[in-house]
């Protein structure tokens, strides 16, 4: 989980830095700087709430894609050692009773595509709530 944790590092850092180079160029940021405040308090009264909404809804989609791979490395026995469970390795080891118990890989493999999905949704729900571009339909 660690590496899967630095792999996301550089998505964070990229969307963070052309999200703020954007609020760094509009208007009520240079009124700002008129106004006669420094660039700290500019960055978190003016940029950082602008930025925020976009790094929570990354942060979603992230942990599902995450959720994916280690299921997907627990699957092939590269994730955690057989003491800590993962839903991956339920799913390899309830291969081979699939035709005793088909439920043993049914239940990991439905908890894993729900689990992905319910994030998806709450990402998605979150872009539409913290977006004040998008209409709420009031």
């Amino acid at each position: 989980m660690v590496a899967i944790g630095i792999h996301n590092i550089p998505i964070f850092a990229r969307l963070t830095r052309g999200a703020a180079k954007s609020i760094w160029a509009r208007e009520f940021v240079m009124a700002a700087r008129v106004a006669g405040r420094g660039g700290l308090h500019i960055s978190f009264s003016h940029v950082l709430p602008n930025v925020l909404n976009l790094l929570v809804v990354q942060a979603t989609i992230s942990f599902a894609v995450a959720i994916l791979a280690d299921a997907a490395l627990g699957y092939l026995g590269l994730g955690t050692q057989p003491p800590i469970p993962t839903w991956g390795r339920m799913l390899k080891e309830a291969q081979t009773f699939m035709s005793q118990n088909p439920f043993l890989a049914i239940f990991p493999g439905i908890t894993i595509a729900v689990t992905v999905l319910g994030l998806n949704l709450f990402g998605d729900a979150l872009r539409d709530l913290l977006d004040p571009r998008v209409g709420r339909g009031r």
